[in-house]
């Protein structure tokens, strides 16, 4: 019988209300959840790994290499047909968006939570188990990359964030709209990834890359703190459509020069960035000056993508390519 297998991380669905402590924390075992699908013939084929316990804020870019290495170990083998990664929902996408980068197999791979934890009425962690179950068991999710399944809701890796800090509905394809839904049981696609890009990277990770977000009258004293800690790549969430304050230029160009790539993306919501603006600080007196494109990435996921190109010693060049969506 062909498998899935769980791999649980930790996170509020596998939470509870602590009576003494007036809050949750990690409570259930990956055994206790499943047992609630138990009798459900459909899930028979479960192969469960308990990876770790950890609330989503305590997972690291250590963590997700060692998770990429644990889907692929698992997706080798012929009687797997996809994986699942049961994950805290704070982090969760940029989970998600590496394992996009580094899984080397076309069978599904989902990634779910919960917003609610096990004590409170309405705790979605079952249903949303269950909805990613069936997407990673159809024939249709083969070859669509890593997703994310919420609320019934099929989205990107590549395209999804968390939108809303309590909504059921948090996770959400700004731009774009989700994948597909399950309804009924029945998984539907709408539509395909469209510029979804082909670079796979080999699985290794470094923890000198860093982001932040730039504010009216910003200097370059971050920047220069950065570069006194030997920084290896800088994401700057940028103003509008890709520009800082002049301030901030000196400390730009001294991080250039000490070979210290910085890739701009834009703090709104969507769209994404372009040279549009020459003047002192704008797009192009950035790019003149060696700053990389961050095309319509947000923060989080850019600067996964900048710490993976850096690992695999990648080219000032192919990083801009890279950015290119």
């Amino acid at each position: 019988m062909s498998k899935v297998v769980l791999i649980f991380t930790g996170g509020t669905i596998a939470m509870e209300v602590d009576s003494n402590l007036h809050g949750a924390i990690p409570s259930l075992s990956p055994n206790e959840i499943v047992s609630a699908l138990s009798g459900i013939d459909e899930f028979d084929n479960l192969i469960v790994h308990d990876f770790s316990r950890k609330p989503s804020p305590s997972i690291t870019p250590k963590d997700m290499m060692d998770i990429g290495d644990l889907v692929n170990d698992f997706l080798s083998k012929d009687t797997i047909v996809g994986a699942i990664v049961i994950h805290g929902t704070d982090v969760l996408e940029e989970t998600a968006f590496y394992l996009d980068t580094v899984v080397n197999s076309n069978k599904p791979v989902v990634l779910t939570g919960s917003m609610k934890n096990a004590s409170e009425l309405g705790y979605d962690g079952l249903t949303n188990l269950v909805s990613s179950i069936k997407v990673c068991m159809s024939p249709k999710s083969v070859d669509k990359g890593v997703l994310v399944v919420m609320n019934d809701t099929i989205n990107s890796a590549l395209e999804v964030t968390k939108t809303h800090t309590m909504s059921l509905d948090t996770f959400k394809s700004i731009e774009f709209g989700p994948l597909g839904i399950i309804d009924q049981g029945e998984v539907i696609y709408y539509r395909n990834v469209t510029h979804k890009k082909n670079n796979k990277f080999e699985n290794k990770i470094n923890d000198d890359t860093y982001l932040f977000k730039v504010y009216a009258g910003m200097d370059g004293h971050f920047i220069d703190y950065l570069i006194s800690r030997n920084a290896k790549g800088i994401v700057l969430e940028t103003l509008g459509r890709g520009n800082v304050p002049p301030m901030m230029l000196d400390s730009i160009k001294k991080a250039i020069s000490l070979d210290i790539e910085i890739v701009l993306v834009s703090r709104c919501y969507s769209g994404r960035v372009l040279d549009t603006y020459a003047y002192e600080g704008g797009g192009r007196d950035l790019t003149n000056h060696g700053c990389i494109l961050g095309g319509n990435y947000n923060g989080q996921k850019a600067r996964i993508l900048l710490m993976l190109a850096i690992s695999n010693n990648y080219s000032h060049e192919q990083i801009i390519n890279l950015f290119k969506l």
